[in-house]
């Protein structure tokens, strides 16, 4: 007889999300798109659900579903930030056991065809919502997510299977399902991934990897922790973003230090010095604005959530190179100006000097 979590039925999750645009005018999305208006998302069913909030929740866009070679349809559907990043959502319908999961997770993550279909869908969206977009960028940063949602399962007695009960039956299968691995894994692996899980009770579960997660929850209980682990990966695309723009100013700065710090350089060197702290109060107040972008007011157990997803994708880490490269732009801008203040106070200086030699001049000929 087979065990009680042998048989599974659940949705598998594909997220790819594009950063487009410095940001999306999302009441004039919703016109243009005629979605609804905007509710109190995520839509939590803990007991504090009024306390976890986005600020301007994302306009949602239904599509038709993707067909692949193989003949499955993927219901899809677009989310639209207000920062500027997209999140294509493709979902896939599942009901059969732990090694065809294991199969699904294998070949879905990072699937070439999936992608491709993935991005030209995104393309002939934003064709339609372009009047909204500010300032489209050219190139645009990808990133990727999978979210493995199971339904709850039984005893033979009607019971629930509890989150340790899943975790001591098919922790082994949960760690592969979670790294897209059909191989077993070694027993450090499956350790340290199954360390990054959290529940609220008894019968729920998340285990969140670096580019998947496993949601062992009922739909309704599964979508707000889905929605946290798509934010957190809108967050690390925009981060991405800003570390790439970043990194490409501070490399203008420093030729541009390269080239000489002479009286008449000065001059050069403050140009760039006010284009240097403008574009770094622009990302201060982008980054500010995205962080403020959904709240936690009281409901502890999301921000932890949310904490372990932004630790395990690479936010934190991002948000350190950010952080780090924000502080060197202000201390070259500081230097910068420095320099500028002594080249012009030795300018006016001189030119004090000159117009004391000129009426010198002046005033031994009038002597003459």
């Amino acid at each position: 007889m087979a065990a009680p979590t042998d048989r599974l039925s659940g949705t598998f999750w594909l997220l790819f999300l594009y950063d487009v645009c410095e940001e999306i005018r999302l009441e004039e999305l919703r016109a243009i798109l005629g979605a609804q208006p905007a509710g109190r998302e995520p839509s939590f069913r803990r007991p504090t659900p009024e306390y976890v909030r986005f600020e301007k929740p994302p306009v949602i866009e239904y599509l038709e579903p993707l067909l692949l070679e193989s003949g499955e349809r993927l219901q899809a559907q677009m989310h639209y930030y207000e920062y500027g990043v997209v999140s294509i959502e493709l979902q896939l319908p599942f009901e059969f056991g732990w090694r065809e999961l294991l199969r699904l997770s294998s070949r879905s993550i990072a699937a070439p065809e999936i992608e491709k279909q993935a991005a030209d869908s995104v393309r002939r969206s934003l064709a339609r919502a372009r009047p909204a977009l500010v300032k489209p960028y050219t190139d645009w940063l990808t990133e990727d997510y999978y979210i493995i949602q199971l339904r709850p399962v039984t005893k033979g007695d009607g019971s629930p299977v509890t989150a340790e009960e899943l975790i001591a039956e098919r922790g082994e299968e949960i760690a592969q399902v979670v790294r897209g691995e059909e191989m077993r894994l070694a027993e450090d692996e499956r350790m340290e991934i199954l360390q990054s899980r959290r529940s609220y009770y008894p019968e729920d579960l998340v285990v969140i990897g670096w580019t998947a997660a496993l949601v062992y929850d009922t739909p309704e209980g599964a979508l707000p922790v889905m929605q946290l682990l798509e934010y957190a990966n809108s967050q690390l695309i925009e981060f991405r973003y800003y570390d790439e723009m970043l990194t490409r100013l501070l490399a203008d700065v420093y030729r541009s230090l390269e080239k000489g710090t002479g009286v008449l350089a000065r001059w050069r060197l403050a140009r760039e010095a006010g284009r240097l702290n403008t574009i770094r109060l622009d990302v201060r107040e982008l980054t500010e604005r995205m962080d403020n972008s959904i709240k936690f007011l009281s409901d502890m157990y999301s921000a932890r959530v949310y904490r372990l997803a932004a630790g395990k994708v690479g936010v934190t880490d991002y948000r350190r190179l950010v952080d780090e490269k924000l502080h060197t732009a202000g201390d070259l801008y500081q230097f910068m100006m420095d320099q500028f203040q002594q080249g012009r106070a030795f300018v006016l200086e001189l030119m004090v000097v000159v117009i004391l030699v000129i009426e010198l001049v002046f005033l031994f000929q009038g002597k003459m």
